[in-house]
C-alpha cells in the first residue's frame, strides 16, 4: 500500500462518537479522525461547535485506501449509520452541527454520492424524503483528543450513549 493511493472521505452523521467504529473495523481503512468541518471559523472547538455559532458539523474523516475499499463502499456504510430523512440532527442529538451530510473531496465522489442518495430513494426504504447533503469537503478540524477512538477508551459510555440516542434501535429497525 502506498500513501500516494491514498484517499479521504469526509461524512457527517449526527454524533462523531458513533460515527468511528463502523469504518474504523474495515479493511483498507488506515485513520478515522474525529472533528469538525462544513463551518466559517478556524479550529473550533467541540464548546463552540455545540454551541450553534460556528456553522460545523461533527464529522469523520477518513483516510482509506481505495483498492482495498472503495469509496462506494464507505458511502453504503454512510447510509446505514444515519436517519437520511433527518436533516435537524440524528437521533437525540439535535441541531445543525449534528445534521447529515456527505462532503466530497472530488468529482468522482460527488457523483457516487449522487447516485447513492438517488439509488436509496428510489428504493423506498424510508417514507420520508431523502435529506441529507452533499456538499464539497470544506477545511476538517480534528476534536480534542478525548474524542478520538470514545468506543474504544470508553466502551461502556458508548454503548450506552448509542442505544439510548435511539441510534442503534432505528438501525437495527432499519437495516438488518
Amino acid at each position: 500500500m502506498s500513501k500516494t493511493n491514498l484517499e479521504k472521505a469526509v461524512f457527517a452523521g449526527g454524533c462523531f462518537w458513533c460515527m468511528v467504529k463502523p469504518f474504523d473495523t474495515q479493511p483498507g481503512i488506515i485513520s478515522v479522525v474525529a472533528g469538525y468541518t462544513g463551518g466559517h471559523t478556524v479550529n473550533p472547538t467541540y464548546e463552540e461547535v455545540c454551541s450553534e455559532t460556528t456553522g460545523h458539523t461533527e464529522a469523520v474523516e477518513i483516510t482509506f485506501d481505495p483498492t482495498i475499499f472503495s469509496y462506494q463502499d464507505l458511502v453504503e456504510i454512510y447510509w446505514q449509520q444515519t436517519d437520511p430523512t433527518d436533516a435537524s440532527g440524528q437521533f437525540a442529538d439535535r441541531g445543525s452541527s449534528y445534521r447529515p451530510v456527505i462532503f466530497y473531496a472530488n468529482e468522482e465522489q460527488r457523483v457516487i454520492a449522487e447516485k447513492s442518495k438517488e439509488t436509496l430513494a428510489e428504493s423506498r426504504r424510508f417514507k420520508q424524503p431523502i435529506v441529507t447533503e452533499i456538499l464539497p469537503a470544506m477545511p476538517f478540524y480534528p476534536a480534542e483528543k478525548y474524542h478520538q477512538e470514545y468506543y474504544k477508551k470508553n466502551p461502556l459510555h458508548y454503548s450506552r450513549y448509542r442505544n439510548g440516542s435511539g441510534r442503534a434501535a432505528f438501525i437495527e429497525q432499519t437495516w438488518k
